[in-house]
C-alpha cells in the first residue's frame, strides 16, 4: 500500500467522496497493510464551512466555556481516569500529553488520550511534543532526528516525519509540537540539537518537508516563534534576548517560519523570547510580534504559547502571576495558553476563572476571546470522529 487516504467528513456529516490520496511513509503503509483503519484520517472538510460552524458554537458557548476553550492543560498522570477528571472540572480545550503521561505502550497511551475527550464532535486538543532524538514522549520513535536529518536531503525530513506523525496518530494524538523552525550554528546551544539547520537556506526547505510529511496524519506545529536560534539562553529558565533588527530577521529567522506556513501548519506556538528592537517584551506576549505574524507571514492558523510556567520560572517580578500573563498572552493575539509545569485543576480554573474576570473588566475584549475560541474550535472540529469509519483499534 503506497498511500494513506485521508476522509474528509464535517462533524455529524457522512464522509465526502472528495477523499485526498497523500503519500505515506513505508512504516506507515506496512502499518497499514496489517490494519487498514490505521491508515484513515477524518478531518473537517470545507475550511469555510468549518470556520462558520465554529463562529456558532463559540457564539453558543458562556463565558467560562469561551475561556476553558483556550486553554491547555496538564495532569502528570497515566491513569484515563484522572485525565478525564481533569477535563472534566476544568472544561479546559486541550491537553498535552507529557512524559509522566506515557506509561510504555501505544494502547495505554491511546486510552489515555481518548480519556482527554468528553465530546467526540468536539474533541479536546490533545498534543505531545514529539520531535524525535533528544524530545521524543513516545520512545518507540525510532525515526532519525534533526541532529540527523540537518545534514541530509530534505526528503529525509519528509521521511522521517511522515513516519513519526503515523506513529503520533496512532497514540490517539492530534497536534504534534514537534517541528523546531529555530535555526543555529552554534553546537553549544541548547536548540542545536533540535533544529533542521543551521542556517535559514538549510532550514526551511527541511521545516517545509517535516509538515509536508506529518500533515496526512496530524496538526503541525512551529516552534518556536519568531526564533530562538537568534535569542542565545534556555528560555525555560530565564527570558534570552537580542538586538537584532526586524529587516535582519525578516532575512534570516523568518524564512523557516514562512516555509512551514506555506506547506501547510496549523499552529506556531509562540517563544518566551525577546527581540528588543521590535518589542521589550517576550514575542509571546507582544502584539508586535503576533501582528507581524498574521500580516507578513499570512498565517491563519492557531497561535499557542510554549508552556506559561517558563515566564515565571524566569524570576522576572512582572511575570510572577500566571493568571495575568494569560490573560497578556491572550490580548497580544494567542489563541491558545498552554500550562506544563506546576499543573493542576485548581491553577487551571484560577486561570480559567481570570480569563473571564479579564473580560468582564474590559481587560481583554469580548471580541479578542471569541477569535481566539473560534480559531481553536474550528481546529477541534478538524479532529471529529464523527462521521469516520469504524476503526476498533487505531
Amino acid at each position: 500500500m503506497g498511500a494513506v487516504i485521508v476522509v474528509i467528513a464535517m462533524a455529524g456529516v457522512a464522509p465526502s467522496a472528495s477523499a485526498v490520496v497523500a503519500p505515506a511513509s513505508s512504516a506507515a503503509a506496512a502499518s497499514a497493510a496489517d490494519d487498514p483503519s490505521a491508515a484513515i484520517r477524518v478531518v473537517a472538510g470545507d475550511d469555510a464551512a468549518r470556520a462558520e460552524r465554529a463562529a456558532a458554537l463559540v457564539a453558543a458557548m458562556t463565558p467560562r466555556q469561551k475561556a476553558g476553550a483556550v486553554v491547555m492543560g496538564h495532569v502528570p498522570s497515566t491513569d484515563p481516569a484522572t485525565v478525564r477528571a481533569y477535563m472534566e472540572q476544568t472544561g479546559a480545550g486541550g491537553f498535552i500529553v507529557m512524559g509522566a503521561n506515557v506509561a510504555g505502550s501505544e494502547s495505554a497511551l491511546r486510552a489515555l488520550a481518548q480519556s482527554a475527550t468528553l465530546d467526540p464532535a468536539l474533541p479536546a486538543l490533545v498534543a505531545v511534543d514529539q520531535e524525535g532524538g533528544d524530545v521524543r514522549r513516545l520512545k518507540w520513535d525510532e525515526f532519525p532526528s534533526s541532529l540527523t536529518l540537518k545534514s541530509a536531503p530534505a526528503e529525509a525530513t519528509a521521511v522521517a516525519f511522515s513516519g513519526r506523525g503515523s506513529l503520533v496518530e496512532r497514540a490517539g494524538i492530534d497536534v504534534n509540537f514537534g517541528i523546531v523552525a529555530d535555526y543555529t550554528d552554534d553546537p553549544g546551544s541548547f536548540i542545536y540539537r533540535r533544529s533542521l539547520g543551521t542556517d535559514a537556506a538549510a532550514a526551511a526547505p527541511r521545516v517545509a518537508a517535516a509538515v509536508a510529511g506529518e500533515t496526512p496524519f496530524v496538526d503541525s506545529t512551529l516552534k518556536h516563534f519568531p526564533g530562538h536560534g537568534a535569542a542565545p539562553g534556555d528560555s525555560h529558565r530565564t527570558i534570552p534576548s537580542t538586538d537584532m533588527s526586524l529587516d535582519a530577521w525578516r532575512a534570516g529567522e523568518a524564512l523557516p517560519f514562512r516555509a512551514g506556513i506555506d506547506a501547510g501548519a496549523q499552529l506556531v506556538m509562540f517563544g518566551h523570547l525577546a527581540y528588543t528592537s521590535v518589542d521589550a517584551s517576550p514575542a509571546s506576549l507582544s502584539v508586535a510580534w503576533h501582528d507581524i505574524l498574521r500580516d507578513e507571514l499570512g498565517f491563519t492558523g492557531v497561535a499557542i504559547t510554549d508552556d506559561m510556567a517558563m515566564l515565571e520560572a524566569s524570576g522576572i517580578a512582572a511575570y510572577r502571576d500566571p493568571v495575568a500573563n494569560a490573560v497578556a498572552a491572550l490580548v497580544a493575539g494567542n489563541d491558545m495558553v498552554l500550562g506544563v509545569a506546576y499543573s493542576s485543576v485548581d491553577r487551571a480554573n484560577a486561570v480559567i476563572d481570570g480569563i473571564v474576570d479579564a473580560v468582564a473588566s474590559g481587560t481583554l475584549s469580548s471580541e479578542r476571546l471569541d477569535e481566539a475560541a473560534t480559531r481553536v474550535v474550528a481546529l477541534r472540529l478538524a479532529s471529529a470522529t464523527q462521521g469516520a469509519l469504524p476503526c476498533s483499534d487505531c
